[in-house]
């Protein structure tokens, strides 16, 4: 079970593992996206249609009929990654050695939907995949195995997203013959360290430049590349939005916004501490540019302002 292109990196590892048959894959109905609004299958779907998997696509894993579909198919296990609803008491008691998530953080830090933002934007050195056995709580479950990662200074969402996706896979297909054959036993979770990951609003994008450097970096690299850091330049008749994929901390003081220097090299903006030099910015309704093209097209001079 799932939806996003995590669940496909778990998928691939389950397909290849020689001890593993699949009867089916469950993932979210499609949805419609871009402009026109037409309906897109999930990755998951992509995926288990290109190796002739059947796929079932509830509205909700509440459904009477749904779930006795999956009582039809008589599953040892259920594996769920990233699938987007909370399984009900039904479904959970359904396979006989329970279901089993992939979650990407170290629980109990960092229950919920954003576990990569989240680990990004509170300046973690390290993250990790945990798997679990599920209950009905929020990530609660009992843990049956870990595996730990660095969090480098590239990284961002993306770089982590797909690093801790195939540590997931791998670490999932490791342990489930151990899991059922009864070598592993399922450890409760620590009861102190827990902390929530709640899913993200586009709004959380908007960078407060009172903020110290090293926070709207941090921002930054877990905004990448959804819902985007983003912040304004003064102009009429409205202000411009400019999003923000690339920087660094600089040195350098100002009032916070406030651009100290404008070149080749980057624009370093003055912010609650220190200064950050932004080198690669988007336009709204534009492409992403270093900030030596953008500055071609629109110059910014010394003591110009960013807004939130």
């Amino acid at each position: 079970m799932g939806t996003p292109e995590l669940a496909v990196v778990c998928l691939e590892a389950l397909r290849r593992a020689p001890f593993v048959e699949l009867v089916a894959v469950v993932t979210q109905p499609d949805r419609p996206k871009g402009r026109e609004l037409k309906l897109q299958p999930p990755p998951v779907k992509e995926a288990a249609q290109r190796a002739g998997l059947p796929v079932l696509q509830p509205e909700t894993v509440r459904d009477a009929a749904f779930l006795e579909q999956v009582r039809a198919l008589r599953p040892d296990v259920i594996v769920v990654a990233a699938f987007g609803q909370i399984l009900p008491p039904a479904l959970l008691a359904l396979p006989r050695l329970g279901c089993v998530n992939v979650h990407t953080s170290l629980l109990p830090k960092y229950r919920g939907a954003a576990p990569i933002q989240w680990a990004l934007l509170n300046d973690e050195r390290e993250t990790g995949v945990t798997i679990m056995k599920m209950n009905e709580g929020l990530d609660t479950g009992d843990i049956l195995a870990q595996r730990a990662t660095p969090i480098l200074p590239e990284d961002n969402a993306a770089t982590l997203h797909d690093r801790l996706a195939q540590l997931g896979a791998e670490l999932l297909v490791e342990i489930l013959p151990a899991y059922a054959a009864g070598r592993v036993q399922p450890r409760p979770q620590p009861a102190e360290g827990a902390s929530q990951a709640p899913k993200l609003r586009k709004e959380d994008g908007r960078i407060d430049w009172r903020l110290g450097a090293r926070a709207i970096w941090n921002r930054i690299r877990a905004f990448t590349p959804w819902p985007g850091a983003f912040t304004f330049l003064p102009a009429e008749p409205r202000p411009h939005l400019l999003k923000i994929w690339e920087a660094t901390v600089a040195e350098g003081r100002g009032a916070p916004g406030e651009i100290l220097s404008a070149d080749r090299t980057g624009i370093v903006v003055a912010c609650g501490q220190d200064a950050l030099r932004v080198m690669i910015l988007q336009r709204e309704g534009g492409r992403r540019l270093t900030a030596e093209e953008f500055l071609r097209g629109h110059p910014l001079r010394p003591g110009a302002r960013f807004v939130a």
